[in-house]
């Protein structure tokens, strides 16, 4: 039986977890009678039992950055020699050195694509660090790769321009949404407030600010019937805290600090409208999410955001540098009005879900 190594050994949390699971539970499913399935990660423990799916952890790589360059370039390859691994496929954004008939990295983060300001930079050092840092990493050993997935059209375009790749190589997976919670049972109170939610963690570009300016320019026209939930409390970092002491005099803004999935997804179903500020995304979770409450989206007007919108007519586009105008869009809102969005065709190679990516990967390593 051949072998299929995952590597997921930086993953903990958030999004790429999300991902994880669902990649591991295909697999379980899926391919374990054919494949044996090794799972490499930093804790067992924050994955649910799978039949047929062996573990190996790894808990010094949240210890030191080097621990990760360590496995990723070194130690890896003697699991790769040792397993002789047909599939190694990478989900923590690093093409390591290892030997396998067909390599394949997963590419989460796009921050090597975006610019900060020179005010990023203060407020998020580390930020600007990695879009620097990240840019160093993808490039190696990134032409040894048999193929790159990446969740959006606009990420291959530049992943292909940037690290001169042939965009057949380049796979457009997006991930797929299963709202467990959409039939919550919970009863808005009738009143005349219109409720806005914007779920997001606090980092420089995911441009919260622009909503207290928006949130001001309302004020200041006299217009009052409306909250803001954000799910930020003002501790979480210098850029949580800058923003707090900026804007926490608003009566309109609701600082509720992080929530649970649970919580996240009552929030959507008791506000009017989501905004989804954020200058940079691979792909905007939340967008697609709310989607399937059927409800109205305030969102960017930037690539990911009309890739994730997809098709859908309740949708408005706002300049992510200009509070006045998300001002303005929010007050159409308000008033019940809203454009359709299309989705323009994605050239192959194209995955909707694991089942088409695996086939893609594993019938083209045959041929």
């Amino acid at each position: 039986m051949e072998t299929i190594i995952v590597s997921a050994i930086n993953i903990k949390n958030g999004g790429p977890l999300t991902i994880l699971k669902s990649c591991l539970s295909y697999l379980s499913h899926n391919l374990s009678s054919k494949y044996k399935i090794i799972v490499l990660v930093y804790d067992k423990r924050l994955l649910e039992r799978l039949e047929h799916v062996e573990f190996i952890e790894f808990k010094k790589t949240t210890k030191l950055y080097l621990h990760k360059l360590y496995y990723e370039y070194y130690y890896f390859k003697k699991i790769s020699i040792k397993f002789k691994p047909y599939l190694w496929l990478s989900l923590n954004d690093v093409t390591p050195s290892v030997k396998a008939t067909l390599r394949v990295v997963y590419c989460h983060n796009p921050s090597p694509f975006y610019k900060c300001s020179f005010k990023e930079i203060m407020l998020d050092p580390k930020f600007y660090f990695f879009t620097l840092l990240y840019k160093f990493i993808y490039k190696i050993n990134i032409k040894k790769n048999s193929f790159i997935v990446v969740q959006q059209d606009w990420i291959r375009k530049k992943f292909s321009s940037m690290f001169k790749i042939d965009e057949n190589k380049i796979i457009v997976s997006p991930p797929s949404i299963d709202n467990q919670f959409k039939y919550f049972d919970i009863i808005k109170n009738v009143q005349d407030e219109k409720i806005f939610f914007y779920p997001a963690f606090p980092r420089v570009f995911k441009n919260f600010e622009i909503i207290g300016e928006a949130a001001n320019i309302l004020l200041s026209k006299s217009i009052v019937n409306f909250k803001i939930y954000l799910t930020i409390n003002g501790f979480e970092n210098s850029y949580a805290k800058y923003f707090f002491r900026k804007y926490k005099s608003i009566k309109n803004l609701s600082f509720i600090g992080l929530q649970s999935i649970e919580k996240i997804y009552e929030y959507y179903l008791l506000s009017d409208y989501l905004i989804f500020p954020s200058k940079l995304e691979t792909w905007g979770l939340p967008i697609s999410e709310m989607k399937t409450f059927e409800k109205p989206i305030i969102v960017a007007d930037l690539p990911y955001a009309h890739e994730t919108v997809g098709d859908y007519d309740k949708v408005l586009f706002f300049d992510p540098l200009n509070p006045k105008d998300l001002a303005e869009t929010m007050i159409k809102a308000m008033s019940g009005k809203f454009n359709s969005n299309s989705l323009k065709p994605v050239n192959m190679p194209f995955a909707k879900g694991w089942n088409d990516l695996f086939n893609i990967l594993l019938t083209h390593s045959k041929n």
